[in-house]
C-alpha cells in the first residue's frame, strides 16, 4: 500500500508516518497542501491522509484539488479541531472518513486499510464498466463533481447549426449548441444537471454568453444567432450588462427558451423580458410538443420565434395526424406574427411535406450536422428534391 501523508505538524506526521510503515505501508510525506500535488502529479497513491488546518491550502481545498484529475483516491482527513462546519464539508466534497486528533493507532490503521480496499474496488468497478462497453458516469461527490465541471468549462465550445429558409435558399440563422470535451460531461443535459447540482448556473450560462459573442464577429452581419438560456439564466444581472459580451450584436441574438423548463423561479419574469428587448434581443420559445402543458411559456415570453420539437417532425410526411397538428400551429403563430422553425428534419420528405404546410424555417441533420465552425449548406445536394416548387 502507497500512501501521501499531509500535515504541517513536524513531530505528528514523522509519527503518524513511522507508525504506518511498521504496519508495512509505503509512506511518502508533505508539510503543504501544494507539496502534495506536486507529489500526486509525479504518481499515483493508493490512499492520501491529510490534515485539514493547514497554512495555504486547507485539507479540504486539497481534497477538491485531488478530484480534478483523480476520482477515486480516497482522502481521509484529519482535525485537531473539529467543527460542525469542517465535518460537513469533509462529507459534502466526499472525504473517506473524518478523524479527530489525537487517534487511536488501531482506528487509524483500520481507516488506512479499508481505504486502501474500497479504492483497489472503485479501480476494479472502472476495468469492469470499461470491459462491458459501458461508460462511467459523472461523479456523485461534490468535489470530483467540482473538478470535472471545472475542466468542463475550462474545455467548453460551441457546435453551430444552421436554421434555414428553404424558399429562399439562405441560412437565415444559426443555433449555438453547448459542448465541451470533458469526458464525463461531454452529454450537454449532464453538464446542466452538474451546474445545476453545484449552484454554478450563472458560470456556465456566462461562459455560454462569452462563445456567443466570439462567434458573432466571425459570423456573417445578416445572419442570426439562437442562444439557448436556462430559466434560472433570467436571474443573472450579467445578462442585462449593456457592455456584456453579446450587446454590441444584440439585434442579432434570438434567446431560446426551452418548454422543458418552468419559469416559475424567475423573479420579476415580465420587467426581466422587458429589458432584454429594449437591449434588442428576440425571444424564440424551443420545444414546442416536448415540455409544460398549456400557455404558461408562450403567454408569459411572447415569443418571436417558435421551435417545434423534433418528437413532432420525425416522419411527419408519413402521418396525417401530425400534418393536421402541425399545420394548426403553423396557422395560429402566422395570425400571432410569430416565426415557426422545424427542428430534426432529416429527410428531403419531411423538409417538402413541412414547406406545403406553410413552415419554411427548418434546422435538422438534412442541412448540416452541428458543428465547430458555423457550416454552409449545399443546396445542389437537395437538388433532386426541391423544395422551392412546392
Amino acid at each position: 500500500m502507497r500512501l501521501l501523508l499531509v500535515d504541517d505538524d513536524d513531530l505528528l506526521r514523522d509519527a503518524v508516518a513511522m507508525l504506518l510503515r511498521d504496519s508495512h505501508v509505503e509512506v511518502d510525506t508533505a508539510s503543504s497542501a501544494e507539496e502534495a500535488l506536486g507529489l500526486l502529479a509525479a504518481g499515483s497513491y493508493d490512499v492520501v491522509l491529510s490534515d485539514i488546518q493547514m497554512p495555504g491550502k486547507s485539507g479540504v481545498e486539497l481534497l477538491k484539488a485531488v478530484r480534478q484529475f483523480d476520482l477515486d483516491v480516497p482522502v481521509i482527513l484529519m482535525t485537531g479541531d473539529p467543527t460542525v462546519d469542517s465535518a460537513v464539508q469533509a462529507l459534502e466534497y466526499g472525504a473517506f472518513r473524518y478523524l479527530r486528533k489525537p487517534i487511536a493507532a488501531a482506528e487509524l490503521e483500520g481507516a488506512v486499510t479499508r481505504a486502501a480496499r474500497y479504492h483497489a474496488l472503485a479501480r476494479l468497478k472502472r476495468d469492469a464498466i470499461g470491459l462491458m462497453g459501458g461508460a462511467a458516469q459523472w461523479p456523485a461527490d461534490r468535489a470530483a463533481l467540482e473538478g470535472r465541471f471545472e475542466a468542463a468549462l475550462d474545455h467548453l465550445w460551441m457546435a453551430f447549426q444552421p436554421i434555414v429558409s428553404c424558399r429562399q435558399r439562405r441560412i437565415h440563422a444559426y443555433e449555438a449548441l453547448l459542448r465541451t470535451d470533458e469526458p464525463t460531461l461531454r452529454n450537454p443535459q449532464d453538464f446542466i444537471a452538474a451546474a445545476e447540482q453545484l449552484g454554478r448556473l450563472p458560470d456556465l450560462g456566462r461562459a455560454i454568453r462569452r462563445k456567443c459573442g466570439e462567434a458573432l464577429a466571425v459570423i456573417d452581419r445578416d445572419i442570426r444567432l439562437f442562444m439557448n438560456v436556462h430559466p434560472a439564466d433570467l436571474n443573472d444581472p450579467q445578462l442585462y450588462v449593456r457592455q456584456g459580451p453579446l450587446a454590441e450584436s444584440s439585434s442579432r441574438v434570438i434567446v431560446e427558451v426551452t418548454e422543458r423548463a418552468s419559469l416559475h423561479i424567475v423573479r420579476g419574469l415580465k420587467n426581466r423580458l422587458d429589458e432584454l428587448r429594449s437591449m434588442g434581443f428576440l425571444l424564440a420559445v424551443d420545444d414546442l410538443g416536448a415540455g409544460y402543458a398549456g400557455l404558461t411559456s408562450m403567454a408569459q415570453l411572447e415569443p418571436e420565434y417558435v421551435k417545434l420539437d423534433m418528437s413532432l417532425i420525425r416522419g411527419i410526411d408519413q402521418r396525417p395526424t401530425q400534418q393536421k397538428l402541425v399545420r394548426s400551429i403553423v396557422n395560429v403563430c402566422q395570425e400571432l406574427d410569430k416565426k415557426v422553425i422545424a427542428e430534426g428534419v432529416e429527410e428531403a420528405s419531411e423538409c417538402a411535406a413541412l414547406i406545403e404546410m406553410g413552415c419554411d424555417l427548418l434546422q435538422g441533420y438534412l442541412f448540416a450536422r452541428p458543428q465547430r465552425e458555423p457550416p454552409s449548406v449545399v443546396w445542389d445536394q437537395l437538388a433532386s428534391h426541391d423544395t422551392t416548387k412546392r
